[in-house]
């Protein structure tokens, strides 16, 4: 797990392209504390460079950036491939030698023998690398299938610039990119800002799944080619049409396997390992697995709170006894969670605004002290029918779908024009009824602010995959496409985005085995019979868990990886909150019109509503604005 960055200057706008290269790289030094390196060709003025988290062969076989044994290829790569020790079986038997035991290396001879597509086919892992072609003099960017691996490109001041993180990019001399109005939009409805776009005009997030390539024609000009070679769109669809037909124990069993592979894989490390342990479905099955291929007690860790509402440490603990794990908690206080409020401008780069990155930071630094890599369970909500808006949403859209859309939108609009609305349930009945597809459902349910661009002064919310710039999937329920959406935009741009930096922050490796592609692949052929059953999701894997934890340990009502922010802007972020969100300071700021949010700000200290997540997506933004502005 490392962090890259790098350039291309083609039209030689550098005076000192070295230094600049170790300033950026210097920027993720969190990411790779244990060492770095940095590759230019001085002809094409293509620059690379690479901060190291040594994981796999410790030794200086495995510093990066690394050149191909032909000398062809340099990549710079951020991740692992988990099963390069197969790869690197099948290159030997074709002749290749190999210097050390780095995945690193696998990774270039692979793509050396196989091409740049075939060998990306083949690898099961996580990763963004920059690869040179010094015969093609061509650039490829590229990103892990579900984008667990985070990369950033754009082109500032005539020069073309990426890296694992926005940090290294402002690090570029005479980086002065405007804000960019439509994506603060974007965060205050989905609380993140969705790729392919970033916080700043003219820096861009590659999606998962693409590449990239950039290639040099003889005027100096950079010709863009982007591809994507695996498409949640051609997964999901396959696998709605090639349904499993198996009995339910047949695909319990094969489910089983998958995951014990998967875990088994992502347990391979030259430095000591251990496991995120919530005492939920997901976290619970993974270190299940663990502990089943490993001969001593893994280490486990949690956090707890003094709230009953928040913590789940003391099923974790159940959990970890049943299983014999070496489990460590550390209980925080409210004043310890909010310490860590100064340092998210810093983590996330960009505004982001999902509560649970507090404590999502907080585990991964206790983790820290212990182990180098940890393992978690992200990714099985939006695979297995996890999320409780699932149901909400398929029930309502049962009763209220047959309704003509313009009759329902009309109803909608008669409710929110009553007096009546000023009931929460009224007004989301309102809301609901005002949609005109099933996709404009799911983007009502997952959005805060329901229209940001008239709260951003000068935004127009810009298309994203949830919004129709992509080809609409082909899938007929509702949740379905729920799940679908969430597995295109929800997974990738806030939960992964939240566990990368959070534990990259404190130079941990975070892998993340629900979500190997093999399994996401046989998950969408699995029928909406065995993920929901008895109005309850994760059906299946609730039945893989058992043969592992008993039923009785895991099951209760889902309370979610949280924190009470909603009492806390109340009690003791009052002060801070009403700092950042006073009248004066937005009006001359410029990015808000001040008086909806000051609307919300009222009535949620007096008590009337609970405004925290539309506040908390505003608040994110002024703490990172008033950090990052120049």
């Amino acid at each position: 797990m490392c962090g890259i960055t790098g350039f291309i200057d083609q039209h030689r706008r550098l005076n000192d392209p070295d230094s600049l290269l170790h300033a950026m790289n210097n920027a993720l030094e969190y990411r790779g504390p244990d060492g770095q390196g940095i590759w230019i060709d001085k002809q094409t003025l293509v620059g690379l460079a690479h901060r190291r988290l040594s994981i796999i062969d410790l030794s200086s076989d495995g510093r990066q950036p690394m050149v191909s044994s032909s000398q062809r290829y340099v990549i710079s790569y951020n991740g692992e491939v988990y099963n390069f020790k197969i790869l690197r079986t099948e290159l030997e038997k074709l002749g290749h030698v190999f210097r050390g035991s780095s995945d690193t290396e696998i990774i270039l001879e692979a793509i050396e023998t196989w091409g740049l597509e075939s060998a990306l086919s083949r690898f099961i892992g996580m990763f963004a690398f920059a690869l040179w072609d010094t015969h093609q003099h061509k650039l490829h960017l590229v990103r892990d299938r579900l984008g667990i691996k985070p990369l950033y490109y754009g082109e500032i001041n005539g020069v073309f610039v990426f890296a694992s993180e926005l940090k290294a990019i402002r690090a570029f001399s005479g980086f002065e990119q405007p804000i960019n109005r439509d994506s603060i939009a974007l965060l205050l409805r989905h609380g993140y800002i969705p790729a392919p776009y970033s916080i700043y005009q003219g820096v861009n997030k590659l999606q998962p799944g693409h590449i990239l390539s950039l290639s040099i024609d003889n005027d100096k000009k950079l010709a863009y080619e982007k591809n994507i070679y695996w498409s949640a769109f051609a997964v999901a669809e396959r696998g709605v049409n090639n349904q499993f037909i198996g009995k339910p124990e047949e695909a319990v069993e094969q489910l089983d396997q998958l995951l014990q592979e998967s875990v088994k894989l992502r347990m391979l490390a030259d430095v000591p390992i251990g496991a995120f342990l919530s005492g939920g479905i997901d976290s619970s099955i993974t270190t299940a697995l663990m502990q089943t291929h490993s001969s001593k007690p893994i280490k486990t860790f949690s956090i707890g709170f003094h709230e009953d509402s928040y913590n789940e440490a003391e099923y974790a603990k159940a959990i970890s006894q049943h299983l014999g794990t070496d489990h460590t908690e550390l209980y925080v206080s409210s004043d310890e969670a909010m310490a860590v409020i100064p340092k998210l401008h810093a983590l996330y780069d960009e505004p982001f605004s999902d509560p649970s990155q507090i404590p999502t930071y907080l585990v991964s630094e206790l983790t820290r002290k212990h182990v180098t890599v940890s393992l978690s369970g992200d990714g099985g909500d939006e695979l297995f029918y996890g999320y409780s808006r699932y149901f909400f949403a398929q029930r309502i859209w049962n009763k209220i779908g047959w309704i003509p859309p313009k009759l329902r939108v009309a109803l909608g609009h008669i409710i929110s024009t009553n007096l009546l609305c000023n009931f929460t349930k009224v007004r989301l009945i309102s809301e609901v009824l005002s949609v005109t597809n099933q996709d404009d459902f799911y983007h009502r349910v997952v959005s805060a602010w329901k229209k940001p661009a008239d709260i951003v002064i000068g935004a127009n919310e810009p298309l994203t995959a949830l919004t129709g710039c992509s080809r609409k999937v082909q899938l007929k329920e509702l949740s379905q496409r729920m799940m679908f959406f969430d597995l295109i935009s929800y997974l990738p741009d806030d939960i992964l985005v939240k566990v990368d930096r959070a534990s990259m922050g404190v130079s941990l490796e975070a892998r993340v085995p629900l979500i190997d592609h093999r399994i996401v692949e046989f998950a969408w052929r699995l029928p909406q019979s065995l993920k929901y059953r008895n109005r309850q999701g994760k059906w299946i894997l609730r039945q893989v868990l058992y043969r592992y934890v008993p039923e009785e340990l895991v099951e209760r009502p889902k309370k979610g990886f949280g924190v009470p922010i909603d009492s806390w802007l109340r009690g003791p972020m009052r002060d801070w909150a009403e700092e950042l969100l006073d009248e004066k300071r937005l009006y001359n700021e410029g990015y808000f019109y001040p008086k909806p949010i000051r609307k919300k700000w009222l009535e949620h200290l007096a008590g009337k509503h609970d405004w925290s997540h539309y506040l908390w997506r505003v608040l994110m933004f002024q703490a990172w604005l008033e950090q990052n502005s120049y």
